[in-house]
This record gives C-alpha cells, sequence and structure tokens, in this order.
C-alpha cells in the first residue's frame, strides 16, 4: 500500500494540483472558459505538434512502431464505443461525444508527465510520439466526428481546413524529412508557445471542472469512461504482448493508453457545439476515478 501511496503522490498529485489550481481561478475569479480553449487550440497545441514532432530523437523506425501502436489503439476503442453506443440507441450529438472521449487521451499534459514521473526520460520520448499521433487523430478524426453530431460528412471534412495543428503536422513532417531547422527566433518562440500548451489544458480542465454539470446521460458516461480507462489499456496490453513489445516502449504506450479522455476533446465539442457540458464531464470522471486505475497500473508496469 506504501508503494502505490508513493506512486500516486511523486506521479500522479503533481498533475491534480495543478488541475485545482484551474478550478480556484475559475471560482474566485470569474474567467472565461471560451477565450483560454481557443488560445490553446489555434496557437499553443499546434507549437506543441509541431516541436515535439520536430525534437524527437528516437529512430524512425521507433517512431514509425509506436505512432501505428497509438493509433491501432485509439481506433479499436472508438470502434467499440461505437457499436456500443448503437446498440444502446445513443442520440446521434452524444453518440459523437462518447465515441471522441472513449478515442481520445490526455496523452499531452496528463501523460507525458505521469510517464516521465514514472519512467524517466526514454519512456517520454516514446510517450512524446504517442501524444503527437492522439493530436493527429484529434485534429483530423475527431474534429470530422464531433463535427459529424450536428454537420454533414463534407463539412465535417471541410472543417479540418480551419485547424492550424494539421498545417503544424504537415510542416513538422516536411521540417523532419529535409533535416530543416527554424531561425533560431522562431524555434525559442515556437517552443514557449508549445510548452504553454501542457499548463493552459490543466488549467482549462479545472475551469472546465468548475462549471460542469454530471446530471443526466449516466449510461454514455459510464460507458465512455470504461471504454477510456479500462478497455483502452487492456487492448494495449494485448498488443504489446502480441507484438513482444518490452522496456520503455511498452510502458509508455500502455500508460499513454490508460489516460483519461483528453483535454482536447473538450475544446473540440466547445468549438463544433457537440455536447461539451456531457464531454467535460466525461473528462473530469475519468480524470478523478484515473488515480484508481493509473496508481496499480504504474505499479504492475514498473516489475
Amino acid at each position: 500500500m506504501s508503494r502505490l501511496v508513493q506512486l500516486f503522490t511523486e506521479n500522479l498529485l503533481p498533475v491534480l494540483l495543478a488541475v485545482g489550481a484551474g478550478y480556484l481561478a475559475a471560482r474566485f475569479m470569474k474567467l472565461e472558459v471560451r477565450s483560454l480553449s481557443r488560445i490553446t487550440f489555434y496557437i499553443f497545441s499546434p507549437c506543441l505538434v509541431f516541436t515535439l514532432l520536430t525534437g524527437s530523437d528516437l529512430s524512425n523506425g521507433d517512431i514509425l512502431k509506436m505512432t501505428g501502436f497509438a493509433v491501432v489503439t485509439m481506433i479499436l476503442v472508438g470502434l467499440l464505443a461505437w457499436l456500443v453506443g448503437r446498440l444502446l440507441r445513443f442520440e446521434r450529438r452524444i453518440l459523437a461525444g462518447v465515441v471522441i472521449t472513449s478515442m481520445l487521451l490526455n496523452a499531452g499534459n496528463f501523460g507525458l508527465a505521469v510517464v516521465f514521473f514514472g519512467f524517466g526520460e526514454k519512456a517520454l520520448a516514446y510517450a512524446s510520439v504517442f501524444f503527437v499521433t492522439d493530436a493527429i487523430l484529434a485534429y483530423t478524426a475527431g474534429v470530422v466526428i464531433a463535427s459529424l453530431g450536428t454537420q454533414s460528412v463534407m463539412r465535417s471534412i471541410l472543417n479540418l481546413a480551419k485547424v492550424p495543428a494539421v498545417y503544424a503536422l504537415i510542416l513538422g513532417m516536411g521540417f523532419v524529412y529535409f533535416g530543416w531547422q527554424l531561425p533560431l527566433p522562431l524555434d525559442r518562440a515556437a517552443v514557449l508557445l508549445g510548452d504553454a500548451s501542457i499548463p493552459a489544458m490543466l488549467v482549462l480542465l479545472g475551469m472546465q471542472l468548475h462549471s460542469v454539470n454530471l446530471v443526466g446521460n449516466y449510461v454514455p458516461l459510464f460507458v465512455a469512461s470504461t471504454m477510456r480507462l479500462v478497455v483502452s489499456p487492456a487492448i494495449a496490453l494485448g498488443l504489446s504482448a502480441l507484438l513482444q513489445i518490452q522496456g520503455p516502449f511498452r510502458q509508455a504506450g500502455v500508460l499513454q493508453a490508460a489516460m483519461p479522455a483528453a483535454v482536447i476533446t473538450t475544446l473540440i465539442a466547445t468549438e463544433y457545439d457537440v455536447v461539451p457540458k456531457f464531454v467535460t464531464s466525461v473528462v473530469i470522471t475519468t480524470t478523478l476515478v484515473s488515480i484508481f486505475t493509473l496508481t496499480p497500473l504504474l505499479a504492475f508496469l514498473s516489475t
């Protein structure tokens, strides 16, 4: 038990304290959530995607392997969530909310910090690739799925053209392929803005917590939470066993797959008006419950 308490105190508590700061800011300072949401969506997050993509020290083979691992894990979880939602006849917008919160995980502000605290810099490099993959899916598939809650397929696809992180991804891949480097002032500015996305998302999560309403939609909430915290890491463990993945790769991949629902889903849901209160409820619920799922998983992966 003392080992679990230590793992929680050293790896999860610092992240939760940052979320708490956002909650207190919303409670006592009456800050406007949407402004921070849009700044993070249009400025901080694209810079983080770009800098993580261009700053990784892993080989191309490692990057491709982790990318495939992350994509397969998240797609399988999303498909299972969609199937369960269809069987339970969820309303269209609720179904979109269940799928994006089941599929997209908090691999950035929550996951990177926990992986680094738990397993060090080598695992963090793998976790960064997982996060970039998650961010790519969030700003592509996530945007399309969320848009489908209220819009046509064609309109949903066209919405991708409005997402800055997609351009950051394309630009970053070009820089990696050609070996380019930004001029020093631009590079430092991108790093500063990218680094701001993690604390901004944590603060935003806390601010959303202050206004969340957990009344209603209990069945969809249970489905999304179970998919995110139980089914997703189970799939990742199965894949790691099937592919005989060990060491920091396995630790980072499985732990990232077990993260709570992504804060970015609240940004996407707010931006495209897809039951943002429900989506925020899933994010908050999975974040709080993850204390009890991540702590034993950290212990298991440490053995």
